[in-house]
């Protein structure tokens, strides 16, 4: 999670979680008055509500609203979720993680030999539970993990259990625990919805000269404000001082032209992104495989909020022989 946002963490706890998002406005809400009062002095810098989760006594809306381990300790799942949708825009992000119902014997015997705080009878939802309540409360999840193999620390074989072993098909289904990270549906007009989102167009360009007249001539205008972000990437030829020449010839265009630090298109790509500064990010191949003129397709399923990220296909239609070869 990006730092400065405004985030909501229902089942705060001590705030321990809540704090080390370091939010530029954050709020902690726990049912407990001891939690909320240890929250309260360990962070004063954060607003600390003590309520129940299914009646929140709060307004506006938050970038991103976290229940972690409280979906299965709440009476009605579905009713909260419904409610938090009053605290939404169309960008907030609803992030969940619950324990696995596999986990549910060996956390029972630890809680029996005081190896783990004892808490009240869960729900132990199954992710397909998770995912069929936020479908009916009109939510979409947009990613999914399994975390965790060994909640213990101990040196090199925790690390190598929680990081890589539990991302295989197989050890997966044993994590402990589950995430979700969902966003609201029909959840009013997007963030700063009074202009249409600008556009940063990344451009990663290497022996492409020829192809850099066309860009500046195709590349449409869209949303409130669109700029051309090129990445030069240690080209034989001259494209980057053709870039140079074009964006000179088109000062009504906004653009910039950065020389790659490392190789590969990933890595052009990348440094792309800390460059840009509008709210939607877009990569066009300078080979111009792609039609530029397709990019306002990608750009109205994205302002229309038909998902967050928009991946194009070429393989759905005929290709010219050898269109796509493997690299050698």
């Amino acid at each position: 999670m990006p730092k400065g946002q405004r985030v909501l963490e229902l089942g705060c706890g001590d705030g321990k979680l809540l704090a080390a998002l370091e939010p530029g406005f954050g709020v902690g809400v726990d049912f407990s008055s001891a939690a909320v009062q240890a929250a309260r002095k360990a962070h004063p810098h954060l607003h600390w509500v003590q309520a129940d989760v299914h009646s929140l006594p709060l307004q506006g809306r938050f970038d991103v609203i976290i229940l972690s381990d409280l979906l299965n300790d709440v009476w009605d799942a579905q009713l909260l979720l419904e409610r938090l949708r009053a605290l939404c825009h169309t960008r907030t992000r609803i992030i969940i993680n619950s324990h696995s119902r596999l986990w549910q014997l060996p956390l029972s015997a630890a809680e029996a030999f005081g190896l783990k705080k004892k808490v009240l009878t869960q729900n132990w939802f199954t992710t397909e539970d998770a995912v069929n309540l936020l479908d009916l409360a009109s939510y979409q999840p947009v990613k999914g993990s399994r975390e965790i193999l060994l909640p213990l620390n101990i040196p090199l074989l925790t690390d190598f259990l929680n990081s890589f072993l539990v991302k295989l098909p197989f050890f997966s289904v044993f994590a402990l625990t589950n995430y979700i990270v969902a966003r609201p549906l029909d959840a009013g007009p997007r963030v700063g919805a009074s202009t249409p989102p600008s556009v940063s167009v990344i451009i990663p360009a290497r022996n492409e000269a020829g192809n850099i007249a066309e860009i500046f001539r195709r590349v449409p205008a869209l949303g409130s404000h669109t700029e051309l972000i090129f990445v030069e990437g240690h080209s034989k030829d001259d494209t980057y001082a053709v870039i140079e020449q074009e964006i000179k010839r088109h000062p009504h265009i906004k653009a910039q032209l950065l020389k790659q630090t490392g190789i590969g298109k990933a890595n052009a790509s990348w440094q792309g992104f800390a460059a840009a500064s509008n709210d939607v990010l877009m990569i066009l191949d300078s080979d111009l495989s792609v039609p530029p003129e397709d990019l306002q397709r990608f750009y109205d399923a994205i302002a229309a909020n038909k998902g967050e990220f928009i991946n194009g296909t070429r393989l759905v239609y005929p290709m010219e022989q050898n269109a796509m070869r493997t690299a050698t």
